[in-house]
């Protein structure tokens, strides 16, 4: 057997953001469909280590091409970027459901970047206002920059504004990032400038308390939560989150693992079926999305294994028919 290895620019060659966005959308709708067998991802985080390792296996059978198991192991660390490094550091493996053979060993980075923003097209091609013209992005790192191109591929932007932890952060991202956009990207000195009547609002940071107040959303918005990923961290205060029609990528998880949820349901400001819907369920039919303009929606993003093994199966396959990375004896 040979096993395929692709690298991060090969990825990122490969991998398309509509094309993820496509994938994202199959993988959503085969978890409603009980298609996906998904287990909560483990954190290792030993007390004195720099990092944390997560490890998110899954296996997806869905009856159009061979089951296949996948396994992302990713190591985050935060003080990558004063190295120059991306925070996110790991591979995505594919197995074959068949014969447990393995498949692939892939940068995990770049898919980890490109389905992230993916998902969130996804959910803010159902949820934000068919109108909505102007983003919000709050964060200058790599969650921002493919929620930037990924957010372009489904609502027609007419201007990008950009808030960081400073102003020049923000300045640098909006300069480099100009040339690609036929809209403007403006840099703005704070997270209240930068919401203030956005349709459609991001945030990708690792900030551990609240970035996002509810006095500073306009009726109608549509927000999008990233960058918090543990029970004791979050985002969005409380207020918003309440004031908020819930949406996430899987139940199971965010009640476990979401601080943008579990803290304002410790509080007793929200109660335990304050979730509307998986956006699986609401692809499929099962749940509604928006119901009004005014409503403000909110879309709270863990990111799932099944969206990695989705992302690396197509891969697989486009590398395969392209005869693209490199295929070594295994």
């Amino acid at each position: 057997m040979t096993l395929l290895i692709l690298n991060h620019d090969e990825v990122v060659r490969l991998l398309s953001m509509d094309a993820c966005i496509s994938a994202m959308s199959k993988a959503l709708i085969a978890l409603t469909n009980g298609q996906v067998h998904q287990p909560m991802r483990s954190i290792v985080q030993p007390p004195d280590a720099k990092g944390t390792m997560l490890l998110m296996p899954s296996f997806v059978d869905d009856n159009m091409q061979p089951a296949i198991y996948g396994l992302k192991t990713i190591c985050i660390f935060h003080g990558n970027a004063a190295l120059g490094k991306e925070a996110h550091q790991g591979a995505v493996m594919l197995f074959s459901g068949e014969t447990g053979e393995a498949l692939a060993v892939m940068n995990a980075s770049a898919i980890t970047a490109i389905r992230t923003a993916a998902v969130s097209a996804v959910a803010t091609d159902l949820l934000a206002r068919k109108n909505a013209s102007v983003l919000a992005i709050i964060g200058t790192g790599v969650q921002a920059r493919s929620h930037l191109q990924a957010i372009s591929c489904v609502r027609p932007l007419e201007e990008v504004r950009v808030a960081g932890r400073s102003v020049e952060s923000a300045q640098r991202f909006a300069h480099e990032q100009q040339a690609a956009y036929p809209f403007p990207l403006r840099a703005l000195g704070s997270v209240e400038q930068a919401v203030h009547e956005a349709g459609i609002i991001v945030t990708a940071t690792t900030s551990s308390q609240p970035i996002l107040k509810r006095d500073w959303i306009s009726s109608g918005t549509h927000i999008n939560a990233v960058g918090a990923y543990r029970p004791t961290t979050r985002e969005i205060d409380s207020a918003t989150v309440a004031a908020s029609r819930l949406y996430v990528d899987h139940r199971a998880s965010t009640q476990q693992e979401a601080g943008d949820f579990l803290i304002p349901l410790s509080e007793g400001i929200i109660g335990p079926d304050h979730i509307q819907a998986e956006i699986g369920e609401v692809l499929v039919g099962q749940r509604d999305g928006r119901a009004t303009n005014a409503e403000i929606t909110l879309f709270k993003s863990l990111g799932l294994p099944v969206q990695d093994l989705a992302a690396a199966a197509y891969l697989y396959q486009t590398a395969q028919a392209q005869g693209a990375g490199t295929w070594v004896p295994f």
